[in-house]
Order: structure tokens, then C-alpha cells, then sequence
């Protein structure tokens, strides 16, 4: 699961949840009111959905800030 979730078998709403943080990382500028809403409709509320966008954008942001200074993280050397 860790390369790729998509081939676990997942409840709908951690499959939604994993969609949506996917796109919010990989293609942000594409996210729309339709990708909240299929969260809504896997049964998450404004709150957990506003949790689920923050703790994606921070990891977005703690990853780049490291990629831009060049850090090395332990266990990923190579």
C-alpha cells in the first residue's frame, strides 16, 4: 500500500479519502467542489474533510521544504 493504494482492497470511504489526498498532491490546480463533494458522499463532514486537506497540503509543504534544502531523510539514502 505504501506505492500504491490502489490495488488494496479499502473501505469506500478510506478509498475516497486516499483519492482525494492523491489528487490534492499530485494535481492541485485540478481539485473542484465535485472532489469535497465525493468525500461528502463517502460520509465525511466539512470538518474531516478540512482535517484530510490540511494534513495533505502540510505534508505537501513539509516535503518541499526539505526537497529544497537538500535534506536527507533517515532510511532514504541512495
Amino acid at each position: 500500500m505504501e506505492s500504491d493504494y490502489r490495488g488494496v482492497d479499502l473501505s469506500p470511504a478510506d478509498r475516497a479519502m486516499l483519492d482525494y489526498a492523491a489528487k490534492l498532491t499530485r494535481t492541485p490546480d485540478r481539485m473542484t467542489r465535485s472532489d469535497a463533494d465525493a468525500m461528502r458522499a463517502a460520509g465525511f463532514d466539512d470538518a474531516a474533510i478540512l482535517d484530510i486537506c490540511l494534513v495533505t497540503s502540510y505534508f505537501a509543504f513539509v516535503n518541499r521544504i526539505v526537497a529544497g534544502l537538500g535534506v536527507e531523510l533517515e532510511g532514504r539514502r541512495g
